[in-house]
């Protein structure tokens, strides 16, 4: 029987996600109820996000990244450097010799 894979919740690339958001907000100067008055969303919208029991969608995320002061493409490639440190180097499955 096969194993199901674990829900990207559970998984450390979303614990580092989480912790870039919170990041992302406080670098900018802003506190939970600065950046949902952003959003035009209550402060409970930003608590969620940032403990994870709401998720986003790309809009969301991007819009959250710009009312701190920040792109998209920035904030995912900074993401993605941190997780190149975070992941377990994984070795390309060995092709069987011809």
């Amino acid at each position: 029987m096969f194993a199901m894979p674990a829900k990207s919740i559970h998984k450390n690339e979303y614990s580092v996600l989480l912790r870039r958001l919170r990041e992302l907000r406080t670098e900018a100067g802003m506190t939970q109820v600065d950046l949902s008055t952003a959003l035009q969303r209550p402060q409970s919208y930003v608590s969620d996000v940032e403990r994870g029991s709401r998720r986003m969608d790309l809009l969301q995320l991007r819009e959250l990244c710009n009312a701190c002061g920040q792109s998209l493409t920035e904030f995912v490639d900074e993401f993605e450097q941190e997780l190149e440190q975070v992941r377990p180097i994984r070795k390309p499955p060995k092709r069987p010799a011809r």
